[in-house]
């Protein structure tokens, strides 16, 4: 526990001396369970659960100064956000719940600890902390035995649990994925009997799917976690192109199929590579299966799939509601992460700043996934990615080409031609001074330079 989270505690602790609620409330869930493992986590969920009205304990805190803003309060479902010096933590009266059939909201009505605890995903999370003693304890006797072997299982019935809330079986890849657990058998087979609740209909949101999978690529052991997923049958209904990728072979040049690859890819991305470049990765041989193509000679190859896997990435994306910028970043790595490997010896300087150009803001990117595929395929690296790094720069020596324009706006050029009105004749002499600038033909600021040639280029092309 840092030292941030142990002093919001101590000040919580602090302003409800004296009170009902003196005592009573316990830090439940991965933040116990994390200590317990031994692992750092900067920015822990925390939650604390406690037999009383929660959301009456959120507006005390906030009335007494402990919290530094107003509560976010929930209370027909015993629940209340509040802030303490900065950490964010969510107050839960114990309770228990039950599941109306085809919806995702629970019934709650007021519980013990150990009911509450019942009701929790897995075992593991099921630890309770004092906030006072920090005395930690089993509530339902099963999860240090679990924590120990390693096991995810469920507190009550699997059937029941994955019933009530599907979204449970998307967590557990997930925590096989973060601390390298496994299912036992009763958990994972109950996973198989449901995987079809995962569907629309339902009532679990693509929001909700997406956010599971986001924290699964963020886990140290994402291809656990994939890899649960697609031998579960769960890949199948969110994310079938991905699970489409098992088994397909490759080239000479790979010594994976392109699910294995794919992941070993992901896998050699750095440690604090964030969901962009961890979504390239993943989706980056998206489309390999529709290229997959065997020539005369039994060679195998992927024409056009960084194209086409860049419209897929697009469909799969917008599917899991991603946003926007996010749908732009990784589709654009896609579909340019075969641009630095068809580099060779024999490019001109022009050739290496057009392709600067063409990569623009993503050039660091596009390094980071380059290495990473060349790594991945399992056979020899044979990009030198250092060497392009400092080629590039000095193809590009002088001036920054990825935002090169050109040295004469609208206004200038109108001007110049004697004040013909706008119309595609503007956009075809900016496009043509801008080229010479990417090409180092023109200086970037060089506007006289820029305005002989914009003459002559009107010349020659009038219209």
């Amino acid at each position: 526990m840092t030292p941030i989270v142990d002093q919001a505690l101590r000040d919580l602790s602090v302003a409800l001396r004296g009170t009902e609620w003196d005592g009573g409330l316990w830090l439940v869930g991965g933040a116990v369970r994390d200590q317990l493992l031994g692992i750092d986590t900067s920015t822990p969920d925390i939650d604390l659960v406690l037999e009383g009205d929660a959301p009456a304990v959120a507006m005390h805190l906030w009335k007494v100064r402990a919290a530094s803003h107003h509560p976010v309060t929930y209370p027909s479902f015993g629940t209340a956000m509040v802030h303490i010096n900065g950490v964010q933590i969510e107050l839960v009266t114990a309770r228990a719940e039950t599941y109306r059939s085809g919806s995702r909201k629970p019934v709650v009505t007021p519980g013990t600890i150990a009911s509450d605890a019942a009701r929790r995903d897995f075992t593991v999370n099921t630890f309770l902390q004092h906030i006072d003693t920090r005395e930690i304890v089993d509530p339902l006797g099963m999860a240090r035995a679990d924590l120990a072997a390693g096991i995810l299982r469920t507190p009550c019935d699997p059937d029941i649990t994955f019933t009530d809330d599907p979204l449970r079986m998307l967590r557990a890849c997930r925590f096989a994925a973060k601390l390298g657990f496994v299912l036992d058998e009763s958990t994972h087979d109950a996973i198989v009997r449901h995987v079809h609740r995962l569907a629309p209909e339902h009532g679990i949101s693509a929001e909700r799917v997406r956010d599971e999978l986001v924290k699964t690529l963020l886990a140290k052991g994402a291809e656990v976690g994939f890899e649960l997923m697609r031998t579960t049958g769960l890949l199948t209904h969110f994310l079938p192109e991905l699970g489409a990728l098992y088994g397909v072979t490759q080239n000479a040049w790979h010594l994976y199929d392109v699910w294995t690859h794919t992941f070993r890819v992901l896998a050699a991305l750095p440690k604090d590579a964030g969901i962009v470049l961890r979504l390239a990765a993943l989706l980056h041989d998206i489309a390999k299966p529709q290229t997959r193509s065997v020539g005369a000679d039994g060679s195998v190859h992927f024409y056009g799939h960084e194209d086409v896997g860049a419209d897929v990435a697009h469909g799969i994306l917008g599917r899991l509601k991603f946003d926007n910028d996010t749908i732009r970043d990784v589709c654009a790595l896609v579909n340019l992460h075969m641009r630095y490997g068809q580099i060779t010896d024999d490019w001109s300087r022009t050739a290496l700043r057009r392709l600067v150009r063409a990569v623009g803001s993503y050039q660091d990117d596009l390094f980071v996934l380059t290495l990473a595929d060349a790594i991945g395929s399992g056979t020899a690296v044979r990009i030198d990615v250092d060497g392009l790094k400092v080629r590039l720069a000095d193809a590009c020596s002088g001036t920054d080409v990825a935002t090169a324009v050109s040295p004469l706006d609208g206004v200038a050029l109108m001007r110049l031609a004697g004040g013909r009105p706008a119309g595609p004749w503007l956009g075809a002499v900016k496009r043509y001074l801008e080229g010479l600038v990417v090409d180092g033909d023109l200086a970037p600021g060089d506007m006289l330079r820029a305005e002989t040639l914009a003459l002559d280029f009107l010349a020659r092309e009038p219209g």
